[in-house]
């Protein structure tokens, strides 16, 4: 036709997370983050301050993670890989008996050929080898029976599993380390610093000796100062200088820009003080050596206590990752399926579809389904949920679970990274990771900040020098010993020093980091700090019936035929067409027609298969099973698809309805065949829950695909005066719209495929965690319990959290502004106190710590609501 025709490739993005080293304050992370983005091939950076990381989105056409840490390190920080894409599931092997470079290329090539693996990386050396694979094709333990099969000889192999030391915890106990170590060097030239400034001289009989004359003015007192402040300022200093260095060569300013100044000004003036006194007989100066020395230290030392609590932050993702057991009982079965061996092996060798065995008081290895046994489980570790669970055959059990009864056998199902564990630690690291909006506003002040304290101070040491030399204060104002360039120099330095922005970009961010671990070990996964951020907001809380208000486990109460068909060969046709069907209602009747067939005494559960499956979005489902037409669901779909509703049968739906129960209606080939009456029990919790949230304010507003009459008499057992019933996907998402509209914040609780439009939508979606995979992606925040009550703790934990970044700003601020005018000398002339500078040092490293320490408080965080829980309600399914 004349077109030119070109075929766009598909673009292939990759994610990975470094390790970032030498970042202090908001300035930093920003100039790493920028660097990040300016870099080829570079779609999203995103680097968070406390938790030390860059989590980046690149096309690997481009560049890779090699030049993204060059682009780090470019910017002035260290940086080291912690994982990308492709590595997710990994092993760590040390093979013994690698005689040659030809051993290390066979076992790679082996490797390699080797469906499923994705990398291989050697070190001959340490004889060690790192694997990426896909569990869905291979696994551990096939990856070590193909190196010892590479093998020339039998034997010749000896490979083991190896586990490389917890990188993060080491580097934060050796920046610990480092940082103690710095400050104890600092104090040990510091303090006769100290000492030799204010503490002899006080005391005329000891401190005398140190007026005694080097040579001309020079004193042996100044000659000490001067020897033990160099290595403080110069070496235990240099990280100051190197900070300054990378970050002027960015265009950026950050809080070693003021440190640096401050004690530079400090220190060069002191030693124009020493020269002066040495070349002449008559000058008489202030050294202010005790200023840079002390400075440094009180630094090094709110440095030092800072990251010793922020490794606290962290604490519950730590606790969380050694949940899982370090072994787990292997079973190996002949081919009649019975057991010939089991052996003990360690938990990261684990395959899907293996068989464990799992003893009472044993933790569950590894996520998967009971094959044999029964028991009762304690999910609290990872649920919070303080009772054990009953688990039979066909039900799931969650890795770092601890079994407490029985003796079961489970099927692995997930493995490596697949398992919830890992799924919910991810989550948590992601959440910490992400930037809060709240946080912007730290990032526009700190932007402008140091530019504004440097001006500040400048204008400060100005104003205090000129006033001086014009004589529009007395000379009593100058303290003994200094002159008014001194003086306004000292109230230079302090306005450089007090106002360091360190505290403000530590506000937000410690204060998520605590937050969403302590919400993941209370069984509330919160995705971010935007939806943390945005559920203190909430003014509407929207809930879907089945599966989050009920129990989520329907069960068939009643059954009326309207036709000639029998019982028997309707439930059979409605199961096949339901079969295909995630909805509880559907698995409802599918699990009525198998016990039906049970009290028929037909003991086979195999149903029909069925064809042409379609859900129609809030009204059911319709298929072909066999060559006749079946649609099961509501009166919507049968006046869809033109199926006559005789009166007889509308007076059955609307008594079933009454009653609080859903009506399921059966048509085959264009007639109204039956109906289902499905009661789904409410849950024990979900009545207080809508009284507490109406307690704080906020609106409770039920959206359900149910009729009309069901939905109102579920709302009233509840609580919840608004309704919208027989609503699809599309409406339940447009509903949350129109509230949207009314300026209200809204949060959507749901837990089905048909909910992950309106998730999407609200301004908080929370997903229930026994819901669909779809529904807890679109969600974000995860109640992990599937308890209701922990809709109230998600948005009363986003309030407490909130609160505590704004006390976060406070403090950080506080120290601030009340800081600056002290340091600047307001209140000198009315009170003659002044803010000496290495006093100025300690409030700047008091009010990080400060910052620190007041989001640890979130630790102690209870939740508002605790609801016991109920028996399960009796099964009623036998009804007919």
């Amino acid at each position: 036709m004349g077109y030119q025709v070109d075929q766009f490739p598909e673009q292939v993005i990759e994610v990975c997370r470094l390790r970032i080293k030498g970042m202090a304050c908001t300035s930093c992370s920003e100039s790493v983050e920028r660097a990040l983005l300016m870099a080829n091939g570079v779609k999203k950076a995103v680097v968070g301050l406390a938790l030390e990381e860059a989590k980046i989105h690149f096309d690997p056409n481009l560049t890779d993670a090699n030049h993204l840490i060059e682009a780090v390190e470019d910017a002035g920080f260290e940086a080291d890989l912690i994982s990308s894409g492709d590595d997710v599931n990994k092993v760590h092997l040390r093979v013994e008996g690698l005689q040659s470079s030809e051993d290390a290329i066979l076992i790679q090539s082996s490797l390699k050929a080797l469906e499923g693996v994705n990398h291989v990386q050697m070190d001959e050396e340490g004889q060690k080898i790192t694997i990426s694979y896909d569990p869905d094709f291979t696994g551990p333990r096939s990856l070590l029976r193909c190196i010892q099969e590479a093998a020339r000889n039998p034997n010749q192999y000896r490979v083991s599993l190896y586990t490389p030391s917890r990188q993060r915890e080491t580097e934060r106990q050796h920046e610990i380390r480092g940082y103690r170590n710095q400050f104890l060097w600092s104090c040990l030239f510091s303090f006769p610093v100290f000492i030799f400034s204010m503490v002899l001289p006080m005391i005329p009989s000891y401190g005398d000796w140190l007026d005694g004359k080097v040579y001309n003015n020079l004193t042996i007192g100044l000659l000490l100062r001067w020897i033990f402040c160099t290595p403080v300022q110069f070496i235990i200093g240099w990280r100051f200088y190197i900070g300054t260095y990378h970050a002027l060569r960015q265009v950026s300013a950050n809080m070693d820009v003021l440190v640096a100044m401050g004690t530079n000004a400090a220190y060069f003036y002191s030693v124009y003080v020493a020269i002066k006194a040495f070349t002449s007989s008559s000058f008489e100066g202030q050294d202010f050596f005790e200023t840079s020395a002390m400075l440094i230290s009180f630094i090094l030392l709110g440095k030092y206590l800072e990251v010793v609590a922020k490794g606290k932050t962290s604490d519950a993702l730590a606790k969380l990752t050694e949940l899982a057991p370090d072994t787990a009982v292997l079973l190996n079965f002949d081919a009649d399926g019975k057991v010939i061996s089991e052996m003990e092996i360690s938990t990261q060798l684990l395959q899907r579809n293996d068989v464990i065995k799992i003893v009472p008081g044993a933790k569950v290895p590894t996520d998967g389904i009971v094959v044999e046994g029964q028991s009762r489980v304690n999910e609290s570790m990872i649920t919070g949920e303080a009772r054990a669970i009953s688990k039979r055959p066909g039900d799931k059990v969650i890795g770092g679970t601890v079994n407490e009864y029985g003796c079961i056998l489970v099927k692995a199902t997930h493995v490596g990274s697949d398992t919830a564990l890992s799924q919910i630690v991810q989550l948590v690291e992601a959440a910490q990771l992400s930037r809060a909006p709240v946080q912007r506003l730290a990032d526009k002040i700190s932007r402008i900040f140091v530019p504004t304290v440097v001006v500040a101070a400048f204008i400060t040491w100005l104003g205090w020098f000129i006033t001086g030399e014009v004589h529009l204060y007395p000379r009593s104002w100058i303290p003994k010993d200094m002159d008014g360039f001194e003086l306004a120099l000292q109230f230079g330095i302090s306005v450089l020093v007090v106002a360091c922005p360190c505290a403000l970009g530590l506000a937000t961010p410690t204060a998520v980091m605590v937050a969403t671990g302590k919400g993941a070990s209370q069984g509330v996964l919160i995705k971010g700090g935007n939806a943390l951020e945005n559920a203190h907001k909430v003014k509407a809380v929207i809930f879907d019936k089945t599966g989050t208000l009920t129990v989520g486990k329907p069960a068939v109460v009643n059954t009326m035929v309207f036709s000639n068909t029998p019982l028997l060969e309707l439930c059979d046709l409605a199961a096949a067409a339901e079969a295909n069907s995630e909805h509880p209602l559907a698995k409802a009747i599918v699990e009525y027609t198998k016990k039906l067939h049970e009290q028929y005494g037909i003991h086979t559960n195999h149903i029909v298969e069925s064809r042409d499956f379609e859900v129609h979005p809030g009204a059911g489902v319709s298929a072909k099973v066999g060559d006749r037409t079946v649609l099961v669901g509501n009166k919507r779909l049968m006046l869809a698809f033109q199926v006559p509703v005789s009166p007889e049968v509308q007076a059955y739906v609307s008594d079933t309805e009454h009653l609080a129960r859903t009506c399921v209606l059966v048509a085959v080939d264009g007639v109204l065949c039956g109906a289902f009456a499905v009661s789904d029990p409410l849950k024990p919790e979900a009545g207080r829950v809508v009284s507490f949230l109406s307690s704080m304010s906020i609106l409770s507003i039920m959206v359900t695909g149910d009729n009309q009459a069901t939905a109102t008499a579920i709302a009233n057992e509840v609580g919840i005066s608004r309704v919208y019933a027989e609503t699809d996907p599309v409406g339940k998402a447009d509903r949350i719209k129109e509230l949207q509209m009314k300026g209200l914040t809204v949060a959507m609780v749901g837990d089905g495929i048909n909910d992950s439009p309106a998730l999407a939508a609200a301004d908080v979606g929370m997903a229930i965690g026994a819901g669909t995979n779809i529904a807890i992606e679109a969600a974000d925040v995860v109640l992990m319990k599937s308890n209701l009550e922990d809709v109230v703790t998600a948005i009363d934990l986003s309030k407490k959290t909130l609160s505590r970044i704004r006390l976060n700003y406070v403090w950080a601020l506080g120290y601030n502004i009340l800081g600056m005018p002290v340091a600047a000398g307001v209140l000198f002339p009315f009170t003659r106190i002044r803010l000496p500078p290495w006093l100025a040092g300690a409030c700047m490293a008091a009010s990080s710590l400060s910052v620190v320490c007041s989001s640890l408080l979130l630790q102690s965080y209870k939740k508002p609501l605790q609801v016991e829980h109920s028996q399960k309600p009796e099964d009623s399914s036998n009804k007919v």
